[in-house]
């Protein structure tokens, strides 16, 4: 029998393999927002946090707004994708990590926003991320789609070119911590015909 892949709105229920997921395309950047939350005594870990902001009805970027990519009934792979309006503007910077991702947002406000992409390891090379990134790219009904990666995500950055992303800005990343890798967070964009 052949492995099946199949695409599908995402559940409320679904939330804890959301957040694992949205933490494995951020490679931790999500969960390391999420430490918070364990920082102030409201959580007992980062995923904990994760799985609840991935639960709220009106968040932008929660359940409501995420595909699910099932490969024989096992879910694995999300997209997250919205419209970026121009409440971006408002938003508060709680962490000066947070500022320079704003500030690129602000220059695609109007277009579909792929906020995450992630694929379990051990589904990779199955074409569930250029499947998850075609699906958003038809959500965004001929209207530019937008996102933003890491500038040595070297796997991302190809497969965006490939569907025809091409770069709008870069600014240099925050370090989380000290010794954390340089990088430059990258807006790339896609023009629709």
């Amino acid at each position: 029998m052949t492995a099946t892949l199949h695409l599908r709105a995402a559940k409320r229920r679904d939330a804890a393999d959301l957040a694992i997921l949205v933490d494995i395309a951020s490679h931790g950047f999500a969960s390391w927002l999420w430490h918070g939350a364990v920082m102030r005594g409201m959580k007992d870990t980062a995923l904990e946090q994760g799985r609840a902001r991935l639960r709220m009805d009106d968040e932008p970027g929660a359940w409501k707004d995420a595909t699910c990519a099932e490969w024989d009934g096992e879910i694995a792979g999300v997209s997250i994708g919205y419209d970026l309006d121009e409440n971006v503007r408002d938003i508060a910077t709680p962490h000066p990590v947070i500022k320079p991702l704003l500030d690129l947002q602000v220059k695609v406000i109007g277009s579909r926003f792929i906020d995450s992409l992630g694929v379990y390891r051990h589904h990779r090379g199955k074409g569930i991320g250029r499947a998850l990134l075609a699906h958003e790219i038809e959500r965004a009904r001929g209207r530019q789609v937008s996102l933003i990666t890491e500038s040595h995500n070297d796997t991302a950055l190809a497969l965006y070119a490939a569907s025809g992303f091409a770069e709008k800005a870069r600014l240099e990343a925050v370090p989380l911590f000290e010794d954390s890798k340089r990088h430059e967070w990258v807006l790339l964009a896609r023009n629709m015909a």
